[in-house]
């Protein structure tokens, strides 16, 4: 089957009709009438074509595929993107139980991922702020320091969660003596 360009409409005998609305490396992302968005191998033979996208992009069109990267980009550079940290396996399922010294008291059950997540969602934030206090214009090198050195020790007191974490790459770290 030839190449098909996005908004090349097509017929699939499970989906129905729908419109390429990506064309990636070795599938299309198809949306279809009654299946909805399925990506579909190029080398599937059940798709057929009703009718071919023949327009040419005006001169300086981007797909929206290469807006995406340079999003992806922009926001990384400036810590916007929040990367996947993986927790320890042994903690998957597993709860946190918060246990009141008074016996009257319920104790609080918290899952750990839920946990995990705010430990991550801080550690990100955390990373954000050095990276604007580094990159401040008004601040002097003396306050960025000092401010820094705040950070640094945040980071120290966190140490104690680092047993979540299933790579050490990802973990907190402090001063170091």
């Amino acid at each position: 089957m030839e190449e098909l360009s996005v908004g090349t409409r097509v017929e699939h005998p499970r989906y129905g009709e729908g419109i390429i609305s990506r064309n990636n490396l070795t599938a299309y992302e198809i949306f279809f009438e009654k299946g909805g968005k399925i990506e579909i191998t190029k080398r599937n033979t059940d798709l057929s074509v009703i009718k071919k996208n023949e327009e040419v992009p005006p001169p300086g069109w981007v797909p929206v595929s290469e807006i995406e990267n340079i999003m992806k980009y922009i926001l990384d550079q400036y810590g916007a993107l929040n990367a996947v940290v993986p927790m320890g396996e042994k903690w998957n399922g597993g709860t946190m139980l918060l246990q009141p010294a008074n016996p009257e008291l319920k104790p609080k059950e918290i899952p750990v991922e839920i946990f995990f997540h705010k430990i991550v969602m801080l550690r990100d934030r955390l990373r954000v702020l050095e990276q604007n206090i580094n990159s401040h214009k008004v601040l002097t090198d003396e306050e960025k320091i000092s401010l820094q050195q705040y950070i640094t020790r945040i980071y120290g007191s966190l140490t104690t969660f680092n047993v979540l974490f299933s790579e050490k790459e990802h973990y907190f770290v402090g001063s170091k003596s």
